[in-house]
């Protein structure tokens, strides 16, 4: 065992921040990764007015540089997004180069068309310039990968998919219990996730599926949501509990049936990788990495981002098949264990840790 840890600075969100890159970090806290390295955390980020996130920013700034210069760490794991979190990554970025620091760069951005490909050329420039100071880029699916190497040397993009919990009671307890019909949505609610499609997916599941109800977990643009249900008069079947964590989140996972997110841009999403570990058939896109762990009539459904026909099909499909429902929940589970879990993604973090640190154990 290593007697002196190798020190890490890792670049995070506030740990209450809504949303997926939060999630991932959260998962390192506690786990085998604080076990084998000294992380050391600096927060960059939390929810609130533009007041709030620039304080924190800057006081994110104050705080890395404190960590460049008194604890010395001997590299440094940024997470980042496209869109702001871009430009609020660059000081940290210039900070851990000019200290001559190896940087990883955790990209777990969705919507690269708007942030690379449609940007002008000056921004582009911009781009290029501050992700080649990075040592290498994590990538979270081989799609992802491939746009990244339009802007990086091939050989500095990695992929490291996310992970998921894996709750093995909740699939136990789903096989021994009658469907409930209820189709569970987790995440922001708004266009790129989908959101404006379901009231259309709602009103023609409940054609078929009359009882069938729909419970949107997240924050965005609920009211516009709501407006639209509450015009094809099927707003009495969507319940909005608002962005849920810990308890209720777990309570949701297992009292629904199936997990739908109809997303037009994403990365390799944890929602749907939460529900995996709780033996959910999905029903999504194929867009991002969600191929790789959605298998297509085998652990649930991928349509064409905007298919609303074809979602409802799918849902129904699986609601009124009890045998497809716990196969694909089972092959949903088995597809976490074999090559999601906590354990399995750390291994591939430390091994990008071992080989870009300047010492070893």
């Amino acid at each position: 065992m290593c007697l002196n840890k190798t020190k890490i600075c890792m670049v995070v969100q506030d740990r209450m921040v809504k949303g997926g890159i939060a999630a991932v970090i959260n998962g390192y806290r506690g786990s085998k990764l604080e076990t084998d390295y000294n992380i050391q955390y600096v927060e960059s980020y939390k929810d609130g007015g533009k007041f709030k996130k620039l304080l924190k920013a800057i006081s994110g700034y104050f705080h890395f540089a404190k960590v460049l210069l008194v604890d010395k760490p001997e590299l440094v794991h940024i997470h980042s997004s496209f869109g702001p979190s871009f430009y609020r990554k660059i000081p940290f970025i210039y900070m851990a180069s000019w200290a001559k620091k190896p940087i990883i760069n955790h990209c777990h951005g969705a919507d690269f068309d708007s942030f690379y490909l449609d940007a002008s050329e000056k921004k582009k420039r911009l781009v290029e310039k501050v992700y080649n100071k990075c040592s290498v880029m994590i990538a979270l699916s081989e799609e992802w990968k491939a746009r990244l190497r339009m802007i990086v040397p091939s050989e500095k993009v990695v992929v490291i998919e996310n992970y998921s919990t894996i709750c093995e009671n909740s699939l136990a307890d789903r096989l021994n219990r009658k469907c409930n019909n209820q189709i569970l949505f987790l995440g922001e609610i708004g266009h790129r996730k989908g959101g404006y499609d379901i009231p259309a997916v709602v009103e023609s599941l409940a054609q078929s599926v009359p009882d069938a109800k729909f419970v949107l977990g997240g924050a965005g643009d609920v009211q516009q949501v709501t407006e639209l249900l509450k015009s094809r008069k099927v707003e009495a079947k969507v319940a909005f509990p608002g962005w849920v964590r810990g308890d209720e989140k777990d309570r949701l996972l297992r009292e629904s049936d199936i997990f739908f997110l109809p997303s037009y841009n994403e990365g390799m999403p944890m929602s749907i990788l939460d529900a995996m570990g709780y033996g959910l058939p999905i029903v999504s896109t194929n867009v991002g990495g969600i191929p790789k762990i959605v298998k297509n009539n085998y652990n649930g459904y991928l349509c064409e981002a905007g298919d609303k026909e074809g979602f409802a099909e799918a849902i129904r499909s699986i609601l009124t098949d009890e045998s497809k429902r716990i196969s694909m929940g089972k092959a949903s589970f088995q597809i976490v264990i074999d090559g999601y879990s906590l354990e399995t993604h750390i291994s591939k973090l430390e091994s990008i840790y071992e080989k870009y640190s300047n010492s070893k154990c």
